[in-house]
């Protein structure tokens, strides 16, 4: 037996099979697809035949900003966000820091050789981080549990707060029992002034063909003193949304997945269309794009989650840099800095070298 499979048992066991959750050893989704059916939209013929055709890796590597000299000049709002790369965001929040499924890792598959390839590096290293004083993981996927970044965030002694199950991965990889926290949906923990809780998404979870939803999978909400932050993890659209907002809300940032995704998809990830409509539910807060610009995961052109929001939701979004720390409140308008790569892909085209 694996020593995950080892780890799922005594009061983890426990909390597992009390949660409204789980049902027939392993963990649903609160709504069934026939329940979603509207909110999806169904996949074209046209789809499968010519979406292999996109752009789906950047032609030249993403500019990005070392964050290091920022991290030590003061915040003035309270709350600053760093988008690492996919779904790594560090966030500074009234004084606290929290780091969200932090993915260093080459490759978001079980395999060194084989499987999704991250295309655009993270900014900076991992002993380069600022002290933190927690660290969220959603989910137990490749792209937001790396085997790598845990060993290496292990030796800073920090805690991590995630989803049901979840911990005995973290715990067969050598982190303390003691310093994880485990999280049904609506459940809350403490940490340094911080208060971060687990809420409802659409998804699921699994690392091998053997054990599909054999943890939860969760958004969370980060709570301190003066400033609220939502992070989304991996969903899709579902009539959660408004009920977090309701219940958790309001918000003064929210950061949801908007890559790796397709129209066939609408129940599991969101893309681009249907993270506005989450957005909406939400009710409240700037909204920081994640889950994009990392790795190739989807049959998209890599630019186009950020070509969608910009076009139909200009206000209030905020899409900085790799690696750019920002304010939220203090953020004015998005500059399109991802369209540059491709221009400049053009300007060295041979065609355009020959027209000089």
């Amino acid at each position: 037996m694996s020593p995950f499979r080892q780890r799922l048992a005594g009061l983890r066991l426990e909390r597992m099979l009390a949660s409204t959750q789980y049902a027939q050893e392993r963990f649903v989704n609160t709504y069934s697809p026939s329940a979603l059916r509207d909110l999806e939209n169904k996949p074209s013929l046209v789809d499968f035949m010519f979406r292999r055709k996109e752009q789906r890796v950047p032609s030249r590597p993403l500019p990005s900003v070392d964050p290091r000299a920022a991290w030590t000049r003061r915040i003035q709002s309270g709350l600053r966000a760093t988008w690492l790369g996919h779904s790594t965001v560090l966030l500074e929040i009234d004084g606290r820091r929290v780091l969200t499924d932090p993915v260093w890792g080459a490759r978001a598959s079980p395999f060194p050789l084989l499987g999704p390839k991250r295309f655009q590096p993270v900014p900076v290293a991992i002993d380069a981080l600022p002290e933190l004083d927690a660290i969220v993981i959603s989910h137990d996927h490749y792209d937001h549990l790396d085997y790598v970044s845990v060993r290496a965030l292990a030796a800073l002694n920090v805690p991590f707060v995630t989803s049901l199950g979840v911990g005995a991965r973290l715990e067969a990889w050598g982190i303390p029992a003691e310093r994880i926290i485990e999280l049904d949906w609506w459940e809350s923990t403490t940490l340094a002034g911080l208060t971060l809780t687990a809420a409802p998404s659409h998804h699921f979870s699994g690392r091998t063909l053997r054990d599909r939803n054999a943890t939860l999978w969760s958004s969370f909400v980060i709570r301190g003193e003066r400033n609220v932050v939502f992070f989304s993890g991996d969903t899709g659209l579902s009539p959660h949304f408004a009920e977090i907002g309701q219940r958790l809300g309001p918000f003064d940032l929210v950061m949801i997945e908007v890559g790796a995704f397709h129209p066939a998809w609408g129940s599991m990830h969101l893309g681009p269309d249907n993270a506005l409509k989450a957005w909406k539910q939400l009710g409240s807060g700037s909204f920081l794009p994640v889950h994009w610009a990392t790795f190739n995961l989807a049959l998209h052109a890599w630019d186009e989650p950020a070509e969608v929001l910009l076009a139909k939701a200009p206000e209030g979004l905020v899409m900085p840099l790799l690696g750019e720390p920002i304010e939220p409140a203090l953020v004015e308008e998005v500059q399109p800095w991802w369209r540059k790569v491709e221009q400049e892909r053009w300007k060295d085209s041979p065609l355009q070298v020959a027209s000089r």
